[in-house]
């Protein structure tokens, strides 16, 4: 476990919301500000081919909010030349008064790829491609002349996301936050298997073995990918079966689910927050007003 009963936390609960369905300014800016009024404490833009562009998407919802913080989860890294993005990271920390969040992932839909007419590589090369971001931003932003400068002065907290030793080694190495999707991407990205207990298990020994000294200084993010009150029980195979078709396990044993009353669910965070180490929750939009309960029990 990463904490003993007699260890406290050692950093409080954050709660995170995930959006990406695209709609107008009005409605765009009526769902941020709706994740504030509920909670949360940020509000993440996936990075995605039919979803919005994730910078103007955050400046707008840095208009629309006084709170939250404003994250990418998380660019699709490969995507992008690396010095243009740190102009676009630079000018957006700017514009959102330093509440950005710079979360990036290596990439994993063939078909965005496709779509896009970029060459899909292998994991492995995505990975460096992502190292190679890494680097690239971590030394403009310490670079006391470079310019446009972000308002935070070594640049945004970055948050790395995946599940593969080499990515988790990048992350090991490199990254403020460490998420994780609680479980893995098929070869093609279309479909998710989610992970039971002893498969998070062993990928966040894995992660606290290349932490080292770090550990304490490293936030843990895991990214629900069901919350399911009571009323929707009965729905639950139909809402779950999409997600890992040749799951082995219930989804009552899947630390990336969420079931029962929010007091229940809350008391499933403590537990997950005890056994694993997650004090960053983040839910997809779709599940934004069911979690709200939940974080309200927990405060």
């Amino acid at each position: 476990m990463w904490y003993t009963d007699t260890m406290p936390l050692q950093r409080p609960f954050r709660f995170g919301v995930n959006m990406f369905v695209p709609g107008s300014r009005r409605e765009w800016s009526a769902k941020c500000r709706r994740a504030e009024e509920l909670g949360f404490d940020v509000v993440g833009v996936a990075d995605h081919l039919e979803f919005s562009a994730p910078f103007p998407a955050m400046v707008l919802a840095a208009e629309a909010t006084e709170r939250v913080r404003l994250s990418t989860f998380v660019l699709n890294t490969p995507f992008y030349n690396p010095v243009l993005l740190a102009r676009d990271v630079a000018s957006t920390d700017q514009f959102i008064d330093g509440r950005m969040e710079l979360g990036l992932g290596a990439g994993y839909v063939k078909a965005e790829f496709d779509t896009a007419g970029i060459p899909f590589p292998s994991g492995g090369r995505r990975v460096e491609q992502l190292e190679e971001t890494v680097t690239t931003l971590r030394g403009l932003f310490a670079d006391t002349e470079y310019q446009p400068r972000p308002a935070q002065p070594s640049g945004p907290p970055l948050l790395i996301a995946g599940w593969g030793d080499r990515l988790l080694r990048l992350a090991a190495a490199h990254a403020d936050i460490i998420a994780f999707p609680g479980g893995w991407a098929s070869t093609t990205g279309d479909e998710l298997h989610l992970a039971g207990v002893a498969q998070m298990e062993e990928r966040l020994a894995y992660v606290r073995n290349l932490l080292g000294d770090r550990a304490d200084a490293v936030e843990l993010n895991i990214l629900v990918q069901q919350v399911i009150p009571p009323a929707e029980a009965s729905a639950m195979p139909d809402r779950f079966a999409p997600l890992s078709p040749d799951a082995p396990h219930s989804p009552e044993e899947l630390p990336s689910v969420l079931i029962g009353t929010p007091a229940e669910m809350a008391q499933q965070i403590k537990e997950r927050s005890e056994r694993y180490g997650f004090t960053y929750f983040t839910v997809m939009e779709y599940n934004m007003e069911n979690f709200a309960p939940v974080i309200a029990a927990l405060r």
